[in-house]
């Protein structure tokens, strides 16, 4: 094996990737797979990760695929318990699960919408972030990556809440990094607009175009460098950084 391939191996690692089902994080799921690691699929929707989890299983790797509500505290214990229970330790968590759902403004926002958001954006990962972290400083060593989004440093009409719990997500990187600092490295990995099923809702136009340096929306797998990056020995000097992959939006 090449010094890069070291620096970018996860062979033997255990990876929980929440939102692992479906967009970037069923791509963050599989490259860490083909990389080496096992990994933990986690969905509201068990039929959807146990589809992710053949995939991993052709790639040669082991997979876990766990329904969890994440913005619900007692299941997040439940899954985390499981996974420990079953494989002994989590070695790379990624907080990718997330919505962003559009309200008539912010009146018009109810609170069951308001509540659904936060938990799920910024409630569940922290209350992740918080058990597993101290279990990984427990054993020694760990990566946790936070996948936020530009909204949080651009926030937009009608998406308050959402751009809210997102910039609460970057300010958690920044507190667990120094928390669970040195053992564990806690990063935000910062998406623009990407490709996913999300985008099926968007007009025609911005599919095709973005006001960012690129111009373009990102294809789903172009995630995977990066989150490879922020899991992996190559990025063993980088804790509490937000790094964004948006295209150069302004």
């Amino acid at each position: 094996m090449s010094i890069l391939e070291d620096l970018f191996s996860l062979e033997g690692k255990i990876a929980f990737v929440t939102g692992g089902s479906r967009g970037l994080g069923r791509e963050i799921a599989l490259a860490y797979a083909a990389c080496g690691a096992d990994v933990v699929v986690v969905s509201r929707k068990l039929d959807a990760c146990e589809e992710v989890a053949h995939e991993i299983e052709a790639l040669g790797r082991r997979a876990l695929p766990l329904a969890c509500h994440v913005g619900d505290w007692d299941s997040i214990d439940a899954a985390v318990t499981e996974v420990y229970d079953r494989w002994g330790r989590i070695d790379i968590l990624v907080n990718n699960a997330g919505m962003s759902p559009l309200a008539p403004s912010s009146a018009e926002t109810s609170e069951a919408l308001f509540d659904k958001v936060v938990g799920v954006n910024f409630k569940g990962p922290f209350r992740l972030a918080a058990t597993v972290g101290q279990r990984m400083y427990d054993a020694g060593s760990g990566v946790i990556i936070n996948v936020s989004s530009t909204g949080a440093l651009r926030p937009a009409p009608h998406i308050a809440p959402y751009a809210a719990s997102k910039a609460g997500l970057n300010v958690l990187t920044e507190a667990f990094a120094k928390e669970f600092g040195p053992r564990v490295r806690v990063n935000t990995l910062s998406a623009g607009p990407f490709l996913t099923d999300v985008s099926t809702h968007w007009a025609p136009e911005k599919r095709e175009h973005q006001p960012s340096a690129l111009g373009r929306p990102g294809r789903p797998e172009e995630v995977v460098t990066t989150a490879l990056y922020l899991a992996s020995p190559a990025s063993s000097y980088t804790s509490g950084a937000l790094v964004r992959v948006d295209g150069g939006l302004p």
